[in-house]
């Protein structure tokens, strides 16, 4: 009768995070109902020294985080259009890199010689059909004549109020705040430029620039009207006070009347954008505030129509605009007329 062994007894798993003279693993979760597990911790570093240094839960807050460059991209060549802002460019000797032209318009006594110079320049002329026209203009009113042009040149803030400085002892300075429709900015410089005031500010960003539409709306007055375009309206307005320049801005809820205002020394007059009018961190820049009395049903006012009332009532104001008397008896005596009312 051969002897049995004994069976071994089973032992028990080896976990590694028991230690070797433990009899049972250490359990890794919490005792306490309703706490999550904590999990297997992780080693903390440490340093060269033998120092341990707790690992942070969140990046600090002191960390320079690098603010993202913008790249600004050159703007493409500008296509005006219209016989009246080509002719003006022409006349102003202004780069132009191709001019389309119907064949009606090519020998027109106004453009023959123009176009002449300009060709002996570099300029590429092409006679085209009406409907090439349609196309490149995409269904404007071209009047049969296009060209393309080197993207319009922005002058800077600080050369802008010299300019308007030495143009006058009191220059006017026009600044948009937001418009974005072209044909509202175009109005507004071709009225600006007409009236005489000394530029245009307006902003890079959430605005129109000098696009072919803004140059067809001001019908010519972009080639003797200078515009700059910065990239933060507030600083600009505060460049300007610096200057010298009041800055008047114009407001439906204003308490101040247009014509109530006395307009003197060099002036800064904004413009709010369309529908929402002036910005509040604008309003806080200007020196003044001023609204334009409404007496029939309708709320509010175009933006360039606003603006070209203002202007209008700022020059009614200057000295140089007002309308003498003594002048004026004076030309009629000397045509032989008399001042006097005929009493009989």
């Amino acid at each position: 009768m051969t002897d049995k062994k004994p069976k071994p007894k089973p032992q028990p798993s080896r976990s590694p995070n028991r230690g070797s003279g433990s009899a049972q693993p250490k359990r890794r979760y919490s005792d306490k109902p309703g706490q999550r597990p904590r999990g297997r911790q992780l080693p903390k570093p440490v340093t060269a020294g033998g120092d341990r240094k707790p690992i942070p839960k969140h990046k600090p807050t002191e960390a320079i985080v690098e603010a993202p460059v913008e790249v600004v991209e050159p703007e493409a060549p500008e296509l005006i259009y219209g016989k009246h802002p080509v002719l003006t460019a022409l006349e102003n000797q202004r780069t132009l890199n191709r001019i389309w032209i119907t064949s009606r318009l090519r020998y027109d006594e106004r453009f023959h010689s123009l176009l002449t110079e300009a060709k002996s320049n570099g300029t590429v002329i092409d006679e085209v059909d009406p409907r090439r026209l349609d196309y490149l203009t995409e269904g404007a009113n071209h009047q049969g004549i296009a060209a393309q042009a080197a993207p319009y040149e922005y002058v800077e803030l600080a050369d802008l109020i010299a300019r308007a400085k030495a143009a006058s002892t009191q220059p006017v300075i026009i600044i948009a705040d937001g418009i974005t429709d072209p044909h509202n900015l175009g109005a507004i410089i071709r009225t600006a430029e007409a009236m005489g005031t000394q530029g245009l500010v307006i902003p890079q960003r959430r605005a129109v620039g000098i696009t072919a539409t803004v140059a067809k709306v001001a019908a010519g007055a972009l080639e003797n009207f200078a515009v700059s375009r910065v990239v933060n309206l507030t600083r600009a307005l505060e460049d300007l006070k610096a200057a010298g320049f009041w800055i008047y801005g114009l407001a439906a809820d204003a308490t101040q009347s247009l014509p109530a205002v006395q307009f003197s020394g060099a002036i800064a007059l904004v413009i709010g954008a369309e529908g929402e009018g002036l910005s509040l961190l604008i309003q806080k820049s200007c020196d003044h505030l001023v609204s334009i009395d409404l007496t029939g049903k309708t709320p509010s006012l175009n933006a360039s129509v606003a603006a070209g009332m203002a202007i209008y009532e700022i020059y009614r104001q200057r000295p140089s605009k007002a309308l003498h008397l003594d002048r004026f008896n004076s030309t009629w005596l000397k045509k032989g007329e008399s001042t006097e009312y005929n009493k009989s």
